[in-house]
């Protein structure tokens, strides 16, 4: 009997189940890919409803392809920002260059996508809802793998056990420190701080964004559409991570206000602004990089085993990529197989991209006056069509076909 056969076999007397915590852009995808391969799917989220919000997130390379083969391609298409200009500004306001977007992130139009997150993420959580079980409003407390599978406790106060349980719950996640212990020995801190949130778009900006850079600061306005409001984001060096504002969101916004306090341009209406805006995320720019992704039956996908940062712009599509390949690593395989062959088939792919962070933090956020100064003269100088091709580093996966048990 072939390994094949025995999972099939496998399959009709024991339906795998399987747990993934968190349903924001890798955990519905993973919970997709899982379905589609006979797999009994529960999703475990803290927030009590699918987040609707957040700023916008590119879908390029690799990832394309994997929307286009999930049925969203049409959908998220619709939804597509079509941001059309990216204009820099010296710390006086006055404009150093205004370029397409696509020239700066290794984007290529047509080919790759810009959307809200809240789309992709209602997206996702539709082309799966019917078909796999959310415990919403819940979490992940504790996880026994000292018996034959998974023994979960939740915050709720229920329990089950499960075959194999995913982590896809960010940055932060809770399931990584669970299971190999505290955020620091993975996280790798990129040395800036950043504030996002949304304001009025008193600025008569459309599809577009404008940032302003001062040494080791930088504020960008960012309209999306026609709507009244912007996304507003405002970010700046710091030595170490400002753990102490973490606990204390008013001193998240007492950090921010104190940096840009003698800055110029629109900084002290934007400063203002966050100080009253009650969908304030305030984060650290850093990435995470694990020896490894996973223990015994339990893995991590997206941003909780290899966060790459928003300097690569690359998050969403890691997050969509990683769960292609996770579950189609486990359709014909258990699980210690599974897990070795999504590290073997996707690691190379994860650190291309996480490496593209070197491209893309001179460019948007120079340090010293000097770093800024020939960003500037690099802008004034860069040429007005962006590549074709794009960053290989995006489309440097070529996704395999994973055939589906019956």
């Amino acid at each position: 009997m072939t390994r094949t056969d025995l999972m099939r076999d496998t399959r009709t007397t024991h339906k795998r189940k399987v747990l993934i915590s968190g349903a924001g852009i890798a955990g519905p995808a993973l919970a997709f890919w899982l379905n589609r391969y006979g797999f009994a799917v529960t999703v475990v989220e803290k927030a009590r409803t699918p987040r609707d919000g957040g700023y916008p997130i590119d879908v390029r390379g690799t990832a394309f392809e994997v929307v286009r083969r999930m049925g969203i391609l049409p959908r998220l298409r619709d939804a597509h920002i079509d941001l059309r200009r990216l204009t820099f500004l010296e710390g006086d306001g006055s404009q150093v260059a205004s370029v397409d977007p696509h020239i700066i992130t290794g984007g290529v139009a047509g080919r790759d996508l810009e959307v809200r997150r809240g789309d992709l993420t209602d997206a996702l959580h539709t082309a799966v809802r019917d078909d796999v079980e959310f415990l919403f409003n819940d979490s992940i407390d504790t996880l026994d793998q000292s018996g034959h599978g998974v023994d979960v406790t939740f915050r709720g106060g229920s329990r089950r056990t499960f075959d194999m349980v995913f982590g896809a719950d960010g940055l932060h996640s809770r399931t990584r420190e669970l299971l190999f212990g505290p955020e620091a020995q993975f996280h790798r801190y990129l040395g800036y701080c950043f504030a996002g949130f949304t304001m009025r778009n008193t600025f008569g900006l459309f599809r577009e964004t404008t940032l302003w850079n001062a040494p080791g600061r930088a504020a960008a306005l960012y309209a999306v559409g026609d709507n009244d409001e912007v996304h507003a984001f405002l970010n700046f060096a710091h030595p170490e991570p400002p753990f102490d504002a973490f606990r204390h969101p008013e001193a998240q916004r007492d950090l921010v206000a104190a940096v840009f306090a003698d800055a110029g341009w629109e900084v002290p209406g934007m400063v203002a602004a966050m100080r009253d805006a009650d969908d304030l995320f305030f984060d650290v720019v850093s990435q995470i990089r694990m020896p490894r992704w996973s223990s015994g039956r339990v893995a991590l996908v997206g941003d909780a085993a290899y966060a790459p940062s928003f300097l690569t712009g690359q998050g969403s599509s890691l997050a969509l990529v990683g769960a292609y390949m996770l579950a189609g690593s486990l359709a014909d395989r258990d699980h210690a197989a599974g897990f070795a062959a999504y590290e073997h088939n996707t690691r190379e792919f994860v650190t291309l991209n996480q490496e593209q962070v070197g491209e893309g933090d001179a460019v948007l956020f120079p340090i010293t006056a000097r770093a800024l100064e020939r960003r500037n003269d690099m802008l004034r100088n860069l040429s007005a069509t962006p590549s074709a091709e794009g960053r290989p580093a995006h489309s440097a996966l070529t996704l395999p076909e994973f055939t589906p048990m019956t």
